[in-house]
């Protein structure tokens, strides 16, 4: 029920040029989703979803933008419509960007304002484009990505990253709220540590193995196991969830 309900929804996936994003997009796409790719940079890697998905059977439009940015955003669902009509099912807001560990007391202003401007604002500039076309539907989902760390503060010396994650988290519930009355639920992921590229140069081999002898299945977590939370909780198999925020960690936070 869940995949044969994506049959030409419309769905747009934010940061879906790497990590979690393209396994989320391509999950969507073999769903039968009509599925929006959005990229900021990689371009070639966008390009690479969109074949894949078109391969599987399904359909996609390459939507650059920086999702940080309003004129972009709105540029961004201004293309989407172009291509698929107006309507939008779904939203997934997965662009992000995690940081070096940096003490606040080093903390400048524009790595923190950074950290505000990919992580959180580009949720609430999504979000706010997505709730005026899913009002005038009268329904739609949505799923941010937030993290563990917005849920623990991190493991120190990321607290830019742990409270903007912290804020999406909160806005998700908030929306929810607003807009549960008018049928569109509103849904996060926590995850813990994935095996993605944003983890590549910023954690050691050691702090590797640490993270995965203090997590209770022993191991990162894989990006198609996103895509598979994902997927359910835009679907009708989650039709009674909204303001959830669903730890997807392996057992590292318990709560």
């Amino acid at each position: 029920m869940t995949e044969s309900w994506f049959t030409d929804r419309v769905v747009l996936v934010t940061g879906a040029s790497s990590g979690m994003g393209i396994h989320i997009a391509l999950a969507l796409g073999k769903a039968g989703a009509r599925v929006g790719v959005n990229y900021r940079k990689n371009e070639a890697s966008a390009r690479k979803v969109q074949e894949q998905i078109e391969a599987s059977g399904g359909r996609a439009v390459v939507l650059q933008a920086d999702v940080s940015r309003t004129a972009d955003v709105e540029r961004m669902f201004e293309d989407l419509a172009e291509a698929f009509g107006e309507r939008l099912d779904c939203l997934v807001n997965n662009a992000g960007d995690w940081m070096d560990k940096l003490p606040v007391a080093e903390c400048d202003d524009e790595t923190w304002d950074r950290m505000f401007a990919v992580n959180a604002r580009s949720v609430f500039l999504c979000c706010r484009s997505a709730a005026r076309k899913m009002i005038a539907q009268g329904e739609g989902s949505i799923v941010n990505i937030g993290s563990v760390a917005g849920q623990t503060g991190g493991g120190g010396g990321t607290a830019a990253y742990a409270a903007a994650k912290a804020a999406v988290h909160n806005f998700t519930r908030s929306l929810a709220r607003e807009l549960g009355p008018q049928g569109i639920r509103v849904n996060a992921v926590a995850p813990g540590l994935f095996d993605t590229p944003m983890i590549e140069g910023r954690v050691s081999e050691a702090g590797r193995k640490a993270i995965e002898d203090a997590t209770p299945l022993g191991r990162l977590g894989d990006p198609p196991e996103i895509a598979h939370i994902v997927l359910t909780l835009l679907s009708p198999g989650a039709s009674f969830m909204t303001g959830t925020i669903v730890d997807v960690n392996g057992g590292l936070l318990m709560r």
